[in-house]
């Protein structure tokens, strides 16, 4: 086997290879936007929406993000 013979099956194996990684990746595009659509179509906007959280939640996080900075400021070096 000849070096031109090894180049040219090298490169039948690579766009061989380049040809398979693209037509997945085109049907894994077209599988998730069908069911992108299909489940745009059925979903309820209750389910989709995330619940709220509680003030005192909000509160605490807040207090903890307050004293952090704090904490920070008034480090000594």
């Amino acid at each position: 086997m000849t070096i031109m013979d090894m180049l040219g099956q090298s490169g039948v194996l690579a766009m061989l290879g380049v040809c398979v990684v693209f037509g997945f990746l085109l049907m894994l595009v077209i599988i998730i936007t069908i069911f992108g659509k299909f489940f745009a179509h059925t979903a309820d906007e209750s389910s989709i929406s995330l619940p709220a959280k509680p003030a005192a939640d909000n509160a605490k996080v807040v207090a903890a993000i307050t004293a952090a900075v704090n904490q920070y400021q008034n480090r000594t070096e």
